[in-house]
């Protein structure tokens, strides 16, 4: 059932207070409490003035069979509902079938697990409507009648769901729907009732609704959501983290801004003052010690996104773009009318990312530090093929079905069956995964709003998603890993140990008058560096002539398919051309001409959407920005987005605007659906582009294979060896004396990494290049297979892929000496080490062996 038929159902049957206890996890409470708020806020009566309450807790099972479940009498108990769960899923260890002992927990037995007589004060058993009878035999002989309460486990809407929940069970056992069992299987009356109809199937024995009731009654859960939870202090006092953070932005102002204007003087107070007004200060605070972190291990960083409009955090170097520049809107970062809370992004190298996650935990403590969780939900396609096979259909006509749905909708009454499911299940979650790079930092433990998972990374995840924990006052660190870092960090180490020189990748302000980088630019010859390697982005680069920075951050955000696809990036292009040669180019509207003048009129980025819906259309800051999140797809209700919608179109025809211009202007907002950036994000990405560029046009080899190590571009890794080889590179197969675990340069030539030996185990791949610098090189065959523990089919791999063409021998030799050594070695009984005193191998007189260049192309 979804919450939101949850809290509809409960509205509608007058019901005041909800016990929501899911099956091991803790997911949909918060959004609960959402709904169940907006919903007393939007009703106007009397009769509801009284709020749903929802009191969350857990149902304990395991392997399907339920143990218990504990409900929450407080916030506290919660907590220790939560750190009980936490811990098994950590240690993943088996539920103890009696439940702990558990302060401010009310603990559930179902009926027959534990007698009555074993129970502690805070324990009961559960009797359901058709428990009834058995209950009525087994009470008369009973010694403790006050611990049994009316349970009601509610799982459908409608009796109609039993079916959809049977399609589920199937799936998840992976078996058909006729070997179902009934333990499988929830019962089909597990719908909710309104409180009178409850009290009827239980008008035999009322002291089960009495008792149930006081439970809840002692229950208070009060999550006030909105409120800040986030950690409140860096220093541990208000007054010193706002010193400490004006000390160090002032510090950084006076560096980066060494002659201010007053106006920029103006807004560096202003944003100062609006982070403190939103009591944002340890947010930075908490940014910038991560960074300072990152710096001292030489980690490199990028903070983009829209924690790019904010001049504290250039000052502050938590980002690298300049705001005044750049004319960057800090309120589209943070503004006293803003509801949602903003973040910053900061992208590490792939391989650096742990490192920075485990510095979190270990800073601020693992009961306060949390991986944000997100839901992965069932698709439509995907889960048709599902809910055929629980259906016995045979994999031919699955694959039938599945691939042309359309022509086989009507064929029988089985694949309507099927299809009307696949829909039908559609957008249900199917698990909780992890967010791209959310982490959230509490000032309390985390567990008070949360159990934890535990997946193979072994860092602990939320139950909840982004939202709500936007819902619930936690904001998130996006603390994201990219490949592009990882080449700039790889070929700064490579040309250092190439080439002697020590590279500075942050002089910025040089790369941007570089005559190399303007030349790659502008030919689109861009193969490798970051963003702008697409056959699509290169192509744009050509038709821009792009030489400069601005147009950079441009072309990173027009080449999004919705503005490609609403021709606003040809007309882009077409006006950036007739400006260039002096000449006017037409715009919508003059006013939307004088908003958007340095895009031309064209809408790039996300901060030209809140300019335009708040100068153009009149709608405030707040309603600006809830316009922007609908686009950006990062909004879930629907009726507020409408009702910003409507007062866009009520505004613009008030102000007099045609109607055609209107809906031209409306229709060009809808083509940010899902794809936009804001300007700082492009820029940020931007200056990294730069960074590659310029160690593309003075070290190209080294960049390539900084690229080859990384594993990451827009194409396969053998397109990269082939550029390096059209930059003038010497391109080798691996060889066992010259070659490493990854790919190596040697002056101008470029050894192929063991790691691209297909089938090679990784293992033996990074022990040949560890072996060879403990005890030297490889002298024969013979003496690699004494050194290094491979097998016959590791040698047979590295003997093809020609690794030991140093020995002068042909590959069939080499083949017939590897075997006869395996022979002798098994002969012996003796494993192959190396020997204490070397002696040379012994010539075997081998027949000629014939060899056609051919055999080598297959190798």
């Amino acid at each position: 059932m979804q919450p939101e038929v949850l809290i509809q159902e409960a509205l509608r049957l007058g019901i005041r207070k909800l016990a929501v206890t899911e099956i091991n996890n803790t997911t949909s409470y918060i959004e609960l409490i959402r709904l169940a708020e907006s919903i007393n806020k939007a009703d106007g009566t009397k009769e509801f003035l009284q709020p749903i309450e929802i009191i969350p807790g857990i149902e304990f099972r395991e392997d399907g069979k339920l143990h218990y479940i504990a409900l929450a009498q407080n916030e506290d108990g919660f907590e220790a509902i939560n750190r009980f769960r936490s811990f098994h899923n950590e240690n993943t260890i088996q539920l103890p079938a009696r439940a702990p002992e558990l302060e401010d927990v009310w603990i559930i037995y179902p009926f027959g697990k534990i007698e009555a007589g074993m129970l502690r004060e805070n324990e009961f058993i559960g009797i359901r409507p058709h428990e009834l009878i058995r209950y009525g035999l087994n009470n008369a002989n009973d010694l403790n009648p006050g611990k049994f309460v009316a349970w009601q486990p509610v799982t459908f809407s409608k009796n109609s769901d039993f079916e959809v929940h049977r399609i589920l069970r199937a799936i998840d056992r992976n078996t058909i729907l006729t070997k179902l069992l009934p333990q499988d299987l929830a019962r089909p009356d597990e719908i909710l009732y309104g409180p009178a109809e409850l009290k009827s199937k239980f008008e035999t024995h009322p002291e089960l609704i009495t008792k149930s009731e006081a439970l809840l009654e002692a229950c208070s859960f009060n999550l006030k959501l909105g409120d800040n939870k986030n950690k409140a202090t860096w220093t541990g006092d208000l007054s010193r983290d706002w010193d400490f953070l004006v000390e160090a932005s002032k510090k950084g102002f006076d560096l980066k801004y060494p002659d201010p204007t007053d106006e920029v003087k103006e807004r560096f107070e202003r944003e100062l003052t609006i982070i403190r007004q939103k009591n944002f200060c340890a947010y930075y605070l908490i940014t910038l010690d991560l960074i300072r972190f990152a710096q001292q291990k030489g980690y490199v960083h990028v903070g983009r996104g829209s924690g790019a409009n904010s001049m504290v955090a250039y000052c502050l170097s938590i980002t690298n773009v300049d705001p005044v520049t750049l004319d960057l809107y800090f309120e589209r970062f943070l503004n006293p009318e803003r509801s949602s809370p903003p973040d910053f992004d900061l992208d590490f190298s792939w391989d650096q990312r742990n490192a920075i996650y485990d510095y979190l935990f270990s800073r601020y403590g693992k009961d306060y530090v949390c991986l944000l969780g997100t839901h992965t939900t069932l698709q439509e396609n995907s889960v048709l093929r599902e809910i055929a096979k629980v259906f016995g259909l045979p994999k031919e006509e699955i694959d039938r079905l599945s691939d042309n749905r359309d022509a086989n909708r009507k064929k029988d009454e089985l694949t309507e069956t099927i299809l009307k499911y696949a829909v039908r299940l559609k957008d249900l979650p199917v698990n909780i995964s992890i967010h791209a790079g959310g982490v959230l930092i509490t000032e309390q433990p985390i567990y008070r709003f949360t159990a934890t998972e535990f997946p193979p990374k072994g860092y602990p995840v939320t139950h909840f998603e982004m939202h709500n924990a936007e819902d619930a006052g936690i904001y998130k660190f996006d603390i994201l890993s990219q490949r592009g870092l990882g080449h700039l960090k790889e070929t700064v180490r490579l040309v250092q140990k190439n080439k002697g020189i020590k590279v500075d990748i942050d002089r910025f302000k040089d790369f941007c008058i570089d005559p190399l980088i303007r030349t790659l630019l502008n030919t689109g010859k861009t193969i490798g560096c970051f963003y702008v390697e697409s056959p699509a982005m290169r192509m744009l680069l050509k038709k821009l002539r792009c030489e400069d920075y601005i147009t950079l951050v441009a072309a990173s955000s027009i080449i999004r398919p919705g503005v490609a696809r609403s021709g606003m990036m040809r007309a882009y292009i077409e006006r950036f051309h007739l400006a260039q040669n002096g000449k006017p180019y037409p715009v919508i509207h003059p006013v939307i001409g004088k908003l958007l003048a340095e895009t031309f009129g064209v809408m790039v980025y996300q901060e030209d959407v809140i300019r335009v819906a708040h100068f153009f259309a009149g709608l405030t800051l707040a309603e600006a920005d809830i316009l922007r999140r609908g686009m950006s797809g990062k909004f879930r209700s629907r009726k507020e987005f409408e009702r910003i919608q409507n007062k866009f179109f009520e505004n613009c025809r008030a102000k007099g605007y045609a109607e055609e211009i209107i809906n031209r202007v409306w229709y060009e907002i809808e083509s940010f659906s899902g794809y936009s950036f804001s300007k700082g994000h492009s820029a940020s990405y931007a200056v990294e582009s730069y960074q590659s560029l310029y160690l593309k046009a003075h070290f190209p080899l080294e960049f390539m294979v900084g690229v080859i190590n990384n594993f990451g571009g827009f194409y396969r890794t053998e397109f990269y060896f082939h550029e390096a080889r059209l930059n003038g590179a010497q391109i080798e197969a691996p060889d066992v004396n010259q070659s490493e675990y990854l790919t190596d340069i040697q002056d101008q030539t470029i050894y192929t990494g063991f790691i691209h030996l297909k089938s090679l185990e990784n293992k033996i791949a990074g022990l040949i290049p560890a072996e060879r610098r403990l005890h030297g090189p490889y002298k024969s065959l013979k003496h690699f297979m004494e050194r290094v523990p491979a097998g016959i089919e590791q040698i047979r791999i590295l003997i093809r892929s020609g690794a030991f063409r140093f020995t002068g021998k042909s590959k069939q030799e080499l083949l017939w000496e590897a075997l006869i050594y395996f022979n002798q070695q098994k002969s012996s009984g003796t494993p192959g080490n190396m020997q204490l005193f070397e002696q040379e191998p012994v010539d075997m007189n081998l027949p000629p062996l014939d060899r056609n260049p051919v055999e080598d192309v297959f190798d």
